[in-house]
C-alpha cells in the first residue's frame, strides 16, 4: 500500500461530470457509467432539470461508486433547460439558489461543492451583481452547515464574488466545450461550440495537465490552470470520452481524485491538490 508521502507526492486532477439532469421524465445521460468513471458529479437540483427522484438515486450512485456530490443550480428555466439567459433580481436569485441547495441537501446529498449551470455560469463569469447573489446564497447555506463550501467556474466575477464571501474558488476546463481567444466559452449557437471526437478530447485533457493551455477555437493557446476537468454528460459521446480522458491521465502517472476535503472539525473545503501537469508539480490553491 502506498504510504501518505507518496500519494501526496502523486500528481491528481478531479474528473467532473453534469448528472441527474432528467428532463421531461427522461435522463439526458447514461449516469451509471458516468458515475463510474468521474470523481466528481454536479446534479441537477430540479430548476433546469432533476426532480426528487432523481436527486435520490444520484446520492445513492454516489455513494455506491464513491464519487463526490455537487449541487448544479441553475435559472429557473426548465424549457430551456437552464441554457437561456435570465434577469432575476438579485433578492429572487439568492432564494432560486438557496431553494436548489436545500432541494438537493433534502435528497440525502452531502454536498461537497456547487458547480452553477448554463447561462447562470456563464452570466455570473461577467455579472458582479449576479455573481455576488449567488455566492451570498452559497455561503448562507454554508453557514447553515457549519462548514466551507467550494465553488467550482472559471473564475471572473464568480472567484471574487466568493472570495468576498469567504468560500473557496477552484478553477475547472471544460474539455468538450470550445474556448474564446480570451477564456470565455463558445456560446452554443456557435458551430464547433461542442466537441464530439474522443481523440480531440483526450488530447486536450493532456495537453492541459502537461502545459496548463487549451486551444481555442480560433487556434490560440489560452491558460487553463484548472483543478477539476469536466466532460458534459449529455453528449452522446459523454461516456466514451470520460473513459478515454480517464485511462489517458492515468497512463501519464496522474491520480483522479476529487480535491474537496471532508474533516470532522472543520467540514468540507477545498483540498490543497497537486497540480497535475506532469512536468511541474506545484500545489493548488482553494481560492482565487
Amino acid at each position: 500500500m502506498a504510504s501518505g508521502a507518496a500519494l501526496e507526492a502523486t500528481p491528481s486532477i478531479d474528473l467532473n461530470s453534469d448528472l441527474g439532469e432528467t428532463w421531461n421524465g427522461e435522463p439526458t445521460a447514461d449516469d451509471e457509467a458516468m458515475f463510474a468513471v468521474v470523481s466528481s458529479a454536479s446534479i441537477a437540483c430540479g430548476f433546469h432539470a432533476g426532480d426528487e427522484p432523481s436527486m435520490r438515486a444520484s446520492v445513492e450512485r454516489a455513494s455506491r461508486l464513491g464519487v463526490a456530490v455537487g449541487a448544479h443550480p441553475s435559472y429557473a428555466d426548465r424549457e430551456g433547460f437552464g441554457r437561456r439567459d435570465r434577469n432575476p433580481e438579485p433578492g429572487v436569485l439568492r432564494t432560486q439558489i438557496a431553494q436548489q441547495l436545500d432541494a438537493l441537501a433534502a435528497a440525502g446529498a452531502d454536498i461537497r461543492y456547487v458547480k452553477p449551470h448554463g447561462a447562470l455560469y456563464n452570466r455570473i463569469a461577467v455579472d458582479p451583481v449576479q455573481a455576488r447573489a449567488v455566492a451570498e446564497a452559497i455561503a448562507g447555506f454554508a453557514r447553515a452547515a457549519g462548514r466551507p463550501l467550494p465553488v467550482l467556474g472559471l473564475g471572473g466575477a464568480l472567484a471574487e464574488a466568493a472570495h468576498d464571501a469567504g468560500l473557496p474558488f477552484v478553477r475547472e476546463a471544460f474539455l468538450d466545450r470550445a474556448y474564446t481567444a480570451g477564456g470565455a466559452l463558445v456560446p452554443r449557437s456557435r458551430a464547433g461550440a461542442v466537441l464530439h471526437s474522443v481523440e480531440v478530447v483526450t488530447a486536450r485533457a493532456l495537453r492541459l495537465v502537461r502545459e496548463g493551455v487549451i486551444e481555442s477555437i480560433d487556434g490560440a493557446l489560452v491558460e487553463a490552470d484548472a483543478a477539476s476537468l469536466c466532460v458534459h454528460g449529455d453528449t452522446a459521446e459523454a461516456v466514451a470520452m470520460a473513459r478515454a480522458v480517464r485511462a489517458a491521465l492515468e497512463g501519464e502517472g496522474v491520480a483522479i481524485r476529487a480535491p474537496w476535503r471532508a474533516s470532522a472539525s472543520r467540514g468540507f473545503g477545498a483540498e490543497p491538490h497537486r497540480e497535475a501537469r506532469v512536468s511541474k508539480p506545484e500545489v493548488w490553491g482553494g481560492a482565487p
